[in-house]
C-alpha cells in the first residue's frame, strides 16, 4: 500500500511541474508577443527577427 502512495505522489508532482512549465512558456509567449509588437512599432527588424525565432523556438 505504501508503494501505491509513493507512486501516486510521484505521478502528482510531475502532473504539478508539467503545469507549472506550461503556464511559464505561456507567460514568455505573451511576452515576446508584446516585444514583438513594440520592435514592429519601432521598425527594429533586428529584434523583430531574433524575436521572432525565439517564438518560434518555443513552440516547438
Amino acid at each position: 500500500m505504501d508503494q501505491m502512495k509513493v507512486s501516486y505522489e510521484v505521478m502528482l508532482s510531475l502532473a504539478a511541474e508539467m503545469v507549472w512549465d506550461e503556464a511559464l512558456r505561456r507567460h514568455r509567449a505573451e511576452k515576446i508577443h508584446y516585444e514583438i509588437d513594440t520592435a514592429l512599432a519601432q521598425g527594429d527588424k533586428s529584434a523583430f527577427c531574433q524575436l521572432t525565432n525565439e517564438l518560434r523556438a518555443l513552440e516547438r
